[in-house]
């Protein structure tokens, strides 16, 4: 229905415009009098109304037009404000010149319908109007004060009227000398008694009663019998028995001429004051008129070229807002009517078809990208190393699951590494990477020793930098955590060293203290001087080489640790009983315990985790009452040593036992957990080894922590509860060797 209106539109406003055009040039021609049509007040009136009616027809298809303008103004569709701009400069290129027409018109119609002397012109007519009545009337009194002398004189000479020739020559006379044309004497009914001969025929018009009337009043009478060329005067001679002197003198041409000629003046310039009003209302409603239809032709034409010219715009817009959006299958209809702006139709076209492949291309190149990402991802993932990506600028830009746990990237604050300096996240590998770029060599190897949250790792690391001539190159650095390896080697090799001693030692052991036994029960009777020296030295042999077969004893259970029998058992009831001997062993230690109400049912051995347990209590309470006896009296407290126990959200028992002694030393604290690595001076460096390879041996580990507070040192123990079962055949004496 939009589209049916709109075609009636474009089809009927165009006749509608130049019917309003040819009708203002046809009232221009009525009224300047270019045709042969007279513009009386009909026509006027006519012409008026077809003007107007033409003008009504075309604002209103103006104001739809401004409508549909203003309705897309205030919905903001495309192309709405440029359309608005190009309506209101031609609006205003037609409206400008028409109001100053209009202004300088009524100036000028006023000026030239009314000028400045039109008043002394006026006054100038009317006292030539005047002068022409003062002159017939100055006549009227000449010819009047000849006609009383005349009169006089007649009546003087009407003694000798009996002589008539005389009575007829003076009367000649008198004639003569006034220049009458006219002269007579007749009685009161009109008839003429006397008259003289002026050689012209006699040309007597009888007077009507009123005249006769006023000259019998004695009156003096002058007229122009039927305005014609002649002053007729009349005057009353009662010495001739009531009756009348009737003379007449012709007139001046040019005082006859003059006077019509004034009074028809008179007449227009008082007929054009009288409608000169009415003739600028009428120039002005013409005019307005007129340039009402000029201006709504103008604006409609404005409108018309802006459509033109927005319409394709305006697809353009729609077209661009619909790419913006996401649409590169959008095309602008081409129309050759539109010239260059058809053509910018036509490249808009060509340029959203090239980045709608382009976009196809990158969609596919990324889709490629996603996958390898993916896959390596899923690789990176799946390696236990830790793997870091380092851009040229040495921030990191990957960081795999492995790096995040090994590491513990994240500051302090929460921040991801990603995006961090490395030298910031891990400033221990900031000298590597430092020679790795520095360098020729693509890939350089090293070892470093990290601590994170109080556990020391040793890691084994290569950075490789990618293939490129560029100064700056990114880098892929890979951290293989080998504590695990270095522990196993250097247990391993202490194990071998272990047995060899056990060996080489524990066989003259036992010949020594045979002989020392024999020594004593022998001579200890016969020897009377100094027989408490002998029995002293004796008995050192022998005690000596009970402590020297003990360590052997100890060396021999490192090297051949038994293996671990797992069995499901109450993991906080073993837990409790330890604590139980180890408080009855140390009153003087104040020993808590935080175990579950519930029974913790996991698989496990429970003789050597209730001996490694004993052994990390008993050392936790050993170095509580060192600690406390190195501090001064003053400044020492009560020892503690808690142990609680609970299950992690991963399956794991985790055992933690705690105490406020001296703590664990910040460097090499990891080696303490290697064999002979003691900070002791009664230690023999074996109890966390052991301890250590009987929590391996059920899966687990051992972490030397700082306590909360940073007072005292925490040891946890955490093991699966339920482990693998090839843990339960993993021979112990072999794991090492294997290992390492």
């Amino acid at each position: 229905m939009k589209r049916d209106d709109r075609r009636f539109n474009l089809r009927i406003a165009p006749v509608v415009v130049a019917l309003a055009l040819a009708s203002a040039l046809a009232s221009f021609a009525v009224f300047t009098g270019f045709t042969p049509i007279v513009p009386t007040d009909a026509v006027v009136v006519d012409v008026f109304l077809a003007d107007g009616i033409i003008a009504l027809v075309l604002f209103g298809l103006v104001a739809a037009e401004a409508w549909k303008l203003l309705a897309a103004w205030r919905t903001k569709q495309a192309g709405a404000r440029l359309h608005a701009y190009i309506v209101g400069l031609f609006s205003i290129t037609a409206a400008v010149p028409a109001v100053i027409m209009a202004v300088v018109g009524a100036v000028a119609l006023e000026r030239g319908l009314y000028p400045g002397f039109v008043d002394d012109v006026g006054s100038f007519i009317g006292e030539t109007t005047a002068a022409g009545k003062l002159i017939r009337s100055k006549q009227c009194d000449s010819l009047q004060r000849d006609a009383d002398l005349t009169a006089l004189d007649l009546s003087r000479a009407r003694i000798g009227y009996g002589d008539r020739k005389f009575f007829q020559n003076f009367f000649d006379s008198r004639v003569q000398s006034l220049g009458f044309t006219t002269a007579v004497i007749m009685n009161a009914n009109g008839a003429v008694t006397e008259k003289v001969d002026t050689g012209q025929p006699l040309q007597v018009v009888t007077p009507n009663a009123a005249v006769l009337d006023e000259v019998r009043r004695g009156e003096q009478v002058c007229y122009r019998p039927d305005n014609g060329r002649t002053f007729v005067a009349m005057r009353s001679m009662p010495t001739f028995d009531n009756s009348f002197l009737y003379v007449a003198r012709p007139l001046d041409p040019f005082t006859i001429g003059f006077q019509q000629h004034a009074e028809e003046i008179t007449r227009a310039f008082l007929n054009f004051d009288l409608h000169r009003k009415s003739i600028q209302v009428a120039f002005i409603v013409m005019y307005g008129l007129l340039a009402a239809i000029m201006l709504l032709s103008a604006i409609w034409l404005g409108l018309s070229f802006a459509n033109l010219l927005v319409a394709p715009i305006r697809r353009l817009i729609d077209a661009t807002d619909q790419v913006s959006s996401g649409n590169l299958y959008v095309q602008v209809p081409i129309r050759r009517s539109e010239g260059d702006l058809a053509r910018l139709g036509e490249t808009f076209n060509k340029m959203i078809s090239e980045l709608r492949l382009q976009q196809n291309r990158l969609i596919a190149a990324r889709e490629t990208i996603d996958a390898r990402r993916l896959f390596t991802e899923a690789v990176l993932s799946g390696v236990p190393a830790a793997v870091i990506g380092v851009d040229a600028k040495g921030d990191v830009t990957v960081v795999n699951a492995s790096a995040q746990k090994l590491l513990d990237l994240a500051d302090p604050a929460g921040t991801p590494a990603v995006g961090r300096s490395l030298g910031t996240a891990v400033p221990e590998l900031s000298g590597l990477l430092s020679e790795t770029r520095g360098g020729r060599q693509r890939l350089q190897q090293g070892q470093v020793t990290l601590s994170r949250a109080g556990r020391e790792r040793t890691f084994n690391v290569r950075v490789a930098s990618e293939l490129s001539g560029k100064a700056e190159r990114n880098s892929v650095v890979t951290l293989d955590d080998i504590t695990d390896l270095v522990s196993a080697q250097r247990t391993s090799a202490w194990a071998d060293v272990a047995r060899r001693i056990a060996h080489e030692i524990k066989n003259p052991l036992t010949p020594i203290q045979l002989s020392a036994e024999r020594l004593k029960r022998r001579y200890s009777k016969v020897i009377t001087e100094g027989r408490d020296v002998f029995d002293q030295c004796t008995d050192t042999i022998i005690r000596q080489v009970e402590d020297m077969k003990r360590m052997v004893d100890e060396f021999s259970s490192f090297a051949r640790m038994p293996k671990a029998l797992l069995a499901e058992d109450d993991l906080a009831k073993c837990v409790a009983q330890v604590a139980f001997l180890m408080r009855v062993g140390n009153p003087e230690i104040v020993l808590d315990e935080e175990l579950p109400a519930e029974p913790l049912v996991a698989r496990f051995d429970r003789r050597l985790l209730s001996q490694a347990l004993t052994n990390i209590v008993k050392n936790a309470t050993e170095g509580v009452a060192a600690h406390m006896a190195s501090l001064p009296p003053d400044e020492r407290e009560p020892g503690r040593v808690a142990v609680s126990l609970h299950r992690a959200a991963d399956g794991q028992a985790v055992i933690d036992v705690v105490d406020n002694g001296k703590g664990f030393p910040t460097e090499n604290r990891q080696r303490l957990l290697e064999p002979y690595m003691t900070t002791r001076a009664e230690g023999t460096g074996l109890g966390l080894a052991i301890v250590a390879k009987i929590l391996e041996d059920h899966g687990g580990g051992i972490e030397l922590l700082d306590a909360p507070g940073h007072r005292g040192a925490r040891v946890r123990l955490h093991f699966p509860i339920d482990p693998p079962a090839r843990a339960d055949a993993a021979p112990a004496s072999g794991s090492l060797a294997e290992k390492a």
